[in-house]
């Protein structure tokens, strides 16, 4: 199991949480999510309807040999866990999207994930100077520590203070 160091702990909380919080080159390990069969089944279902995510006889001859999670719900994995443990409850303004979505390994039920988050980059906004930009690569780990998915995500934030 992937565990968090004491550098890798967001000191503010996440409730108090701002654009100056975000520094770039932290890294950060938060929380955990378990993909179960069913929730694997359920989600493919409705959205990534695939034989290897909704029919685990028949994904057991497939190209990964047994049942896999849609890369769509290991990405709503990963920002479950960034919103309920990274990302700010009273600072955040949204974002324009995610750059370079992967999914590099397959997910499998029983696995447990860990979200651990790199600031890339902070940049305060020229034009809105309440406001700025944080760009964070966020990675979903398995127990051995290896990344199944990751993506940047770019995120507006509220900043504390509007002063240069």
């Amino acid at each position: 199991m992937v565990q968090a160091t004491d550098e890798q702990l967001l000191t503010t909380p996440i409730d108090q949480r701002y654009f100056e919080d975000y520094v770039p080159g932290s890294t950060y390990v938060f929380g955990t999510a378990t993909v179960d069969e069913r929730q694997i089944v359920e989600f493919a279902k409705e959205y990534d309807p695939q034989f290897f995510h909704v029919d685990p006889v028949a994904a057991a001859d497939g190209p990964f040999g047994g049942l896999i999670a849609s890369g769509w719900q290991t990405a709503a994995l990963m920002m479950r866990l960034f919103a309920r443990h990274y990302l700010s409850s009273v600072a955040s303004l949204g974002g324009p999207g995610a750059d370079e979505l992967r999914w590099l390994r397959p997910v499998r039920p029983g696995d447990v994930l860990t979200l651990r988050v790199t600031v890339l980059e902070a940049k305060a906004s020229n034009s809105k100077p309440d406001r700025g930009l944080v760009r964070s690569l966020a990675e979903l780990l398995d127990p051995a520590g290896r990344p199944v998915f990751k993506a940047t995500v770019l995120n507006f934030l509220r900043r504390r203070t509007t002063g240069g």
